[in-house]
């Protein structure tokens, strides 16, 4: 049985080519989900879940509301909507609020797959121009997730990675064209050693 059962990941100013740069690097039989949070303009008819495909080996979709979350599969938040993890492992949308003026918003994604997964969590901040996802990482930290952030000198946008550094103990700062690797060998690490 893996240690870690999924992996989520808040990205925002420059966050599509360094989620194209991570995705490209993972394997077609990468095991765990990857739930994604990119923020989009409201009323944007999204494109992402293609764009990235055409980087990846990884199939790619936009979530669906009550979907049924499954290793190897990407999932990305719709525009306008937040995007949670419910306790049953499937996917729910939200049209509550704003959350550090966004939505969807790393932070609504970040602090409900805390609650889901928590010690079997993999968060990722990537790129962006805003603090969103500082509560967020806090919250998969208290229950014993594992914290990864873009080292701030890579970024296109610096103030989110920052902003994760700053908020809670990160386990590892890494440039983005070796993210993608380094979460490969850590999950088969988990994978080899659970309680590494």
């Amino acid at each position: 049985m893996n240690w870690f059962e999924a992996v989520v990941i808040g990205s925002s100013a420059g966050g599509i080519k360094a989620l194209s740069t991570l995705l490209s690097a993972l394997p077609k039989d990468f095991p765990l989900p990857i739930i994604i949070v990119q923020h989009l303009y409201p009323h944007s008819v999204s494109r992402l879940a293609q764009i990235l495909e055409k980087k990846s080996y990884l199939s790619i979709k936009e979530a669906d509301e009550k979907e049924k979350i499954v290793g190897g599969m990407v999932y990305i938040a719709p525009p306008n909507y937040h995007l949670l993890i419910e306790e049953d492992r499937t996917l729910s949308l939200s049209v509550e609020g704003p959350v550090n003026y966004s939505r969807p918003s790393v932070d609504v994604l970040f602090a409900s797959a805390a609650f889901a997964y928590n010690n079997r969590l993999i968060g990722i901040i990537l790129t962006g121009a805003n603090n969103d996802g500082n509560f967020g990482v806090k919250q998969i930290k208290e229950r014993g997730g594992y914290i990864i952030v873009q080292d701030p000198v890579t970024a296109e946008a610096d103030s989110m990675p920052k902003a994760a550094i700053a908020a809670t103990e990160v386990n590892d700062i890494v440039p983005i064209t070796d993210m993608g690797p380094f979460l490969l060998q850590l999950v088969n690490r988990s994978i080899r050693e659970p309680y590494f």
